[in-house]
């Protein structure tokens, strides 16, 4: 039964042609990562469905660009937007919504403190991952510096995400014709790298945590 329905599911997505699968996952990585739009966009779920399709490796590496480029063009539009508007998106969120208020402080405090590094770990981040570009384009911090912190952790992001649904489908294709219940192992094998992306989140946000602190803040 459960073969039945990942063959359905894989042949599904297989039928998309092979270039717009991979530029709707890019436009979704620009979505999510525009101006806390990766609220709402699942970016990291379309790339791994988009990942479940490909069958050959220039696919693979031409999903890692897609993705990559898609992320890097909306953390562009975040950081342009808050070099011109942050200011007045801060006292608007501090008028309208108290909360997103104190979160904003809370990662221009991380990112006063822990500089370049914290954008790299950002984009591991919840929520982080999409105002991060809006404060440091309302800071003093050039664009070609964010973007050289940036860069690498959307290849290695798009990287892990992209590698885990061609691992899953291809594992599945190999072995559909001569194990029966194959598609466990599919299962297990993109749950597994869900839940380890999970427990990476967990551990940086944990690790990361003290330097939004308002007691850090305090001491400083």
């Amino acid at each position: 039964m459960i073969d039945d329905v990942i063959g359905d599911f894989l042949e599904a997505v297989g039928a998309i042609d092979p270039l717009l699968r991979t530029l709707l996952a890019g436009l979704a990585m620009l979505l999510e990562t525009s101006v806390l739009l990766g609220l709402v966009v699942p970016g990291d779920t379309i790339v791994i469905v988009a990942a479940l399709a490909v069958e050959q490796w220039p696919w693979w590496l031409a999903l890692i660009g897609a993705a990559v480029l898609g992320a890097l063009a909306g953390e562009s539009i975040g950081f342009a937007i808050g070099h011109w508007l942050g200011p007045k998106i801060d006292r608007w969120l501090a008028r309208r919504w108290p909360r997103a208020s104190a979160q904003w402080k809370r990662t221009e405090r991380y990112l006063a403190r822990r500089g370049g590094p914290a954008i790299f770990l950002s984009r591991f981040l919840p929520i982080a991952h999409s105002l991060v570009p809006l404060i440091v384009g309302a800071s003093a911090m050039p664009y070609r510096r964010f973007l050289a912190w940036t860069i690498p952790a959307c290849v290695v992001w798009a990287s892990a995400y992209a590698s885990a649904g061609w691992l899953a489908a291809g594992t599945y294709r190999e072995l559909a014709d001569r194990l029966h219940g194959a598609g466990f192992i599919f299962v297990a094998v993109i749950a597994a790298f869900i839940l380890l992306a999970w427990v990476a989140k967990r551990v940086i946000s944990r690790f990361e945590a003290r330097h939004m602190s308002d007691e850090q803040h305090e001491r400083d």
